[in-house]
């Protein structure tokens, strides 16, 4: 699930800069809870640590260059994996 909160956080992060308060809120409408505190910010460090993420003076979060291409390795990846997401898609809308 930690790879996954990542992947979902980099996204986030790649459509608008947030702080982790606004990232918390975007989770909890796509996964139905507010992930913690203690969830979110350890995180954002490993991310910011790896070189992923850049934070600035009001501690909002952006992509850096390096982000964006671990961004779209992610997105290359789940697709790889999920090829055939539309299928499984139908299979679930028909019942």
């Amino acid at each position: 699930m930690k790879g996954f909160l990542n992947f979902l956080i980099l996204w986030l992060i790649s459509k608008k800069s947030m702080t982790g308060a606004e990232i918390a809120i975007e989770l909890e409408k796509r996964k139905g809870h507010k992930p913690s505190p203690g969830t979110i910010y350890p995180v954002l460090k490993d991310l910011k640590d790896k070189g992923l993420l850049s934070v600035d003076k009001n501690k909002r979060y952006s992509l850096t260059k390096r982000g964006q291409k671990q961004l779209e390795a992610h997105i290359n990846t789940f697709f790889e994996t999920f090829c055939d997401i539309d299928e499984m898609r139908s299979c679930i809308c028909k019942k």
